[in-house]
């Protein structure tokens, strides 16, 4: 069974989703018929407290569906700290594959738990922000935020 919630962010609307082993999916849009769950409501309190600044970890049970790459790149994004950022390059070199940067970001690419898994904190080796498959302008608010509330 799968349980989905609305959260209307700062940056617009969120679709939060889970199984019952945790959290399978976050991202922009909107689920027409909602049936959450406690997993979706806390999900939907911590982000609350995450976009106000009161939140710098989230502690939720996550189900993300993914190769064995891209959970190994999913959870070293969790280790990035709030406020900062570190690039593609660094997350290859953290999972001792020094090569690839470009599957780094293809897998950050299709990480279905935005926010949550922080993917908006990897940036590209010269500073720039490289890609966000939701949108560069999400991207830079999140990162803006943080740096913030930090």
């Amino acid at each position: 069974m799968i349980w989905c919630e609305n959260f209307l962010s700062p940056i617009g609307g969120i679709i939060v989703a889970a199984d019952e082993r945790g959290l399978t999916t976050l991202t922009f849009g909107e689920y027409e018929n909602e049936n959450p769950s406690e997993i979706t409501n806390a999900a939907v309190k911590q982000l609350e407290e995450y976009f106000k600044g009161e939140r710098k970890t989230f502690d939720l049970p996550l189900s993300p569906k993914g190769t064995d790459f891209q959970k190994k790149v999913w959870s070293e994004l969790l280790k990035i700290p709030y406020g900062e950022v570190c690039s593609y390059k660094d997350i290859a070199e953290k999972i001792g594959k020094p090569n690839a940067s470009r599957a780094v970001g293809n897998a950050n690419g299709k990480n279905p738990l935005a926010i949550i898994v922080p993917c908006h904190r990897v940036i590209a080796s010269d500073g720039k922000l490289g890609g966000y498959s939701l949108g560069l302008d999400k991207k830079e608010f999140l990162l803006t935020m943080e740096a913030k509330f930090k």
